[in-house]
């Protein structure tokens, strides 16, 4: 196997064994992150309905403007307020972390920390 392909095995395969344990309800969503090289995308997920309440990316116009990079921490420590407002606007308050496979630090932790700055209750 190539080295991309074992490493996107074994994000799938962390990823699996996180949503084994974890789900989002309408009263408590999935803040589920996704990270590329340089961007980062969340989104509010509510499993029960199989329906995605809102979301967010580094990509939009509210993260452009604040002039911040995706592919870095201060830049994920941004996009995690700017998330966590957009959840509080739609009526969100608690939610349960999805990392989405990855390691629980760097770019992840300050996006979670973001979102917490925020108002979010995890």
């Amino acid at each position: 196997m190539k080295k991309l392909q074992k490493k996107q095995a074994g994000l799938a395969r962390r990823h699996r064994r996180v949503r084994g344990k974890i789900s989002g309800t309408a009263a408590r969503p999935r803040l589920c992150v996704t990270r590329s090289n340089s961007n980062l995308y969340v989104q509010f997920i509510d499993d029960v309905a199989h329906v995605t309440i809102c979301g967010e990316s580094t990509l939009g116009e509210a993260f452009k403007a604040t002039g911040k990079s995706g592919a870095n921490v201060e830049g994920a420590a941004a996009m995690g307020e700017i998330a966590g407002k957009k959840a509080i606007e739609a009526g969100i308050t608690e939610v349960v972390f999805d990392r989405g496979g990855n390691l629980y630090h760097g770019r992840i932790k300050a996006l979670a920390d973001g979102a917490r700055a925020a108002g979010l209750k995890f």
